[in-house]
């Protein structure tokens, strides 16, 4: 078996493996970095434009693991596309959303390269995209190197909790097995279950580290952070603010909504119209549309029902009134520049009676990161068209992570028993705190960190 980590930087970035196992070439993921514009976002694609590439199989639609799809494609047009049931559902509206997102940084940034690809381009691949359901186990060889004898290997998709759609990918081979674990929530969110991993075991094992840096507190309990957030959300009414909570559009949106929507039911908050961005009112309804085939619980909670939501746009973010206890659940979870959670906080960072309450990771050289990083009361560098703010808002980072933690990773470790793991989709701190503690646990396990487009052989 043949490896390629094609992410094109060391730490969280495009998610994209090649593999290469009895003849047959397999892609799982292709996304595209966030920190980087152009085709510097792009995986290291040209290290295997010789290489076999087969079938490309997607762990789940965030843009860091699907972003890149078309333009794999475009290099691979002869490559099936497979992905969970869910995730079909999904992935055309974040195709076409990214779309959307490269041509107004091309207007707005100059950057010459966007869009990578078209909307036009998107709707003629999705007739290629297959969705599958978890728990079955498909070949996914090419038919005719399948008809010179070659055995087509299989792969399976587990439930891995992260967000809806989300899997982990098991890959089997005449002799060898693998298996990658893409994003993985070990925990129970508010509406998703934990990854359902079995009793799964391999010869070879790819695992995410995004939280190898991050220990988890003594006492920590996603119950305490509710009672945190419900606390922050009543002081900043009280003092007669506004609340915004910024979020990614697939996943944490929703996880937020159903939080809200029985804390209204307990009335232990006011029921009160919620503002949201556009992309997540579409992942929101798909979430309604589909909460019987996920594994979640509140089964009969449907969102869009139980809360009073209304679409709020960049434009209107810049005029709407903050005085009246408003309460915003907007994407872009590091309020990124130019969108609506960024234009709301531009507004709010300077008056202490309203309140920032981040649920999520904000990178230390986005707005939100350095919004985070800041002191109370402080003047910091925002961003290039802000300039410099003071923090006087109420800023807090709660911990409503949909990646497993730490711990729990390792003991997914224990239970898959691989004779090789690979450690990836983490910074390099997070990647050496778990080739550390396995030494220790796990001496016999063969520990590899591949640098970007190096081949391994396992």
């Amino acid at each position: 078996m043949k490896l390629r980590d094609l992410n094109p930087g060391p730490g969280i970035g495009a998610s994209a493996w090649h593999v290469e196992m009895d003849g047959h070439g397999l892609l799982m993921d292709a996304g595209t970095h966030p920190k980087h514009e152009g085709t510097a976002a792009l995986p290291l694609y040209d290290m295997i434009r010789n290489r076999p590439v087969d079938t490309i199989a997607v762990t789940h639609c965030h843009h860091d693991h699907v972003g890149s799809l078309p333009v794999a494609l475009r290099i691979f047009p002869r490559a099936h596309v497979m992905m969970t049931e869910l995730s079909y559902f999904i992935v055309e509206r974040v195709l076409h959303n990214s779309v959307n997102v490269m041509k107004r940084q091309a207007e707005e940034q100059g950057v010459a390269e966007y869009p990578l690809y078209s909307h036009r381009e998107v709707d003629e691949l999705a007739p290629l995209f297959q969705g599958y359901r978890y728990n079955r186990e498909i070949e996914w060889g090419a038919f005719e190197k399948a008809a010179r004898g070659l055995a087509s290997p299989t792969l399976e998709f587990h439930d891995a909790g992260h967000a809806l759609g989300s899997a982990g990918i098991m890959v089997r081979g005449r002799q060898e097995t693998l298996f990658y674990t893409g994003d993985v929530c070990l925990h129970d969110q508010t509406l998703l279950k934990a990854a359902r991993f079995g009793e799964v075991q391999a010869d070879v094992m790819i695992m995410e580290t995004t939280r190898g840096t991050r220990e988890t507190p003594i006492g920590y309990s996603r119950a305490g952070e509710i009672e945190k957030l419900v606390d922050a959300i009543d002081a900043a009414f009280g003092r007669g603010g506004s609340v915004l909570i910024p979020t990614f559009a697939l996943g944490r949106t929703q996880e937020m909504l159903a939080t809200l929507a029985l804390l209204m039911k307990e009335g232990r908050l006011r029921e009160q119209p919620v503002f949201i961005g556009g992309l997540g009112r579409v992942f929101t309804e798909i979430y309604d549309l589909q909460s019987h085939r996920a594994n979640r619980q509140h089964t009969s909670l449907q969102l869009n029902e139980a809360l009073d939501l209304s679409v709020l746009d960049r434009d209107h973010a810049a005029t709407i009134k903050l005085n009246k206890g408003r309460l915003f659940v907007m994407t872009a979870g590091m309020l990124t520049e130019n969108t609506t959670a960024y234009e709301l906080a531009k507004r709010m960072v300077a008056e202490p009676k309203h309140g920032i309450f981040f649920v999520g990771y904000a990178d230390p050289e986005t707005p939100g990161g350095r919004l985070k990083a800041a002191t109370a009361g402080e003047t910091f560098h925002f961003s290039d068209s802000a300039g410099d703010l003071a923090k006087r808002c109420d800023v807090r980072d709660l911990d409503f992570t949909a990646h497993a933690n730490r711990e729990a990773l390792l003991e997914l470790v224990g239970q898959v028993e691989p004779r090789t793991l690979i450690l990836g989709h983490g910074d390099p701190e997070a990647r050496a705190w778990f080739e550390e503690q396995i030494r220790i646990r796990w001496p016999k396990i063969k520990i590899l960190q591949p640098q970007p487009g190096e081949e391994i052989e396992v």
